[in-house]
């Protein structure tokens, strides 16, 4: 699908960032989404391979909903290097019309300057501390992103992560929550307990191919 299909559904500066930066036609997984009610604030699932466009899914609905002036949109990684890579790629390509902030540091405080901007990047971990200190933008988002959602399974982010979006869950019944993954064991058991839609898709942008090595060579998978 061509990304001008979906013109008449996002907003203008945002069609116009996306197709500026070179998007022109939508890859699978990001045509699912939108059927899935991605624009219409539906929860989603999606769970697809590496590069197959799952961020993009997610700036669509946050960008969408911060212009449509529905709330604020936060971003959650898992690792702080993360959490500035997206900082650093969404201010090139959004910051001319909302305001970017990354939040990575002091666990203990509430960093009241964050109301003040409209998408927020962070870890899981900040995002715990900030509900913990009662950041009182926190009330105001209408779309959560978690990225790296398959970490709910790590012993060690796991809880947390998991205490991190029950809370959310509690503190705002009505925001989007979009999880996205490339690897999940139980993907439709995880979107039952996120009361969420599920896409799932293989395309990805580079064949994968599967092999054995041995002995200094490699057999391929017919």
């Amino acid at each position: 699908m061509r990304i001008d299909k979906i013109r008449d559904k996002i907003p203008t500066k945002l069609y116009e960032a996306v197709s500026g930066a070179g998007v022109a036609e939508l890859r699978p997984a990001q045509v699912k989404s939108i059927s899935a009610g991605l624009l219409e604030g539906k929860n989603l699932l999606v769970c697809t391979p590496t590069a197959s466009g799952k961020t993009l899914i997610a700036e669509l609905a946050a960008v969408s909903a911060i212009l449509n002036e529905k709330g604020k949109a936060v971003y959650v990684v898992p690792l702080k290097a993360l959490a500035s890579e997206k900082h650093n790629d969404f201010k090139k390509r959004y910051s001319s019309f909302i305001k970017v902030a990354l939040s990575v540091g002091d666990f203990d405080a509430s960093d009241s300057y964050l109301s003040d901007y409209d998408l927020i990047i962070c870890t899981a971990e900040k995002l715990d501390s900030l509900i913990r200190h009662h950041a009182p933008w926190i009330r105001m988002l209408s779309v959560v992103v978690i990225d790296e959602i398959h970490l709910l399974n790590d012993p060690g982010r796991g809880p947390t992560l998991e205490i991190l979006i029950t809370m959310l869950r509690q503190l705002l019944p009505k925001a989007q929550l979009l999880g996205l993954s490339a690897t999940i064991g139980n993907p439709e058991e995880l979107a039952r307990w996120l009361d969420a839609g599920l896409v799932t898709d293989s395309w990805r942008p580079v064949r994968l191919h599967q092999g054995v090595y041995r002995d200094g060579m490699i057999t391929f998978k017919k």
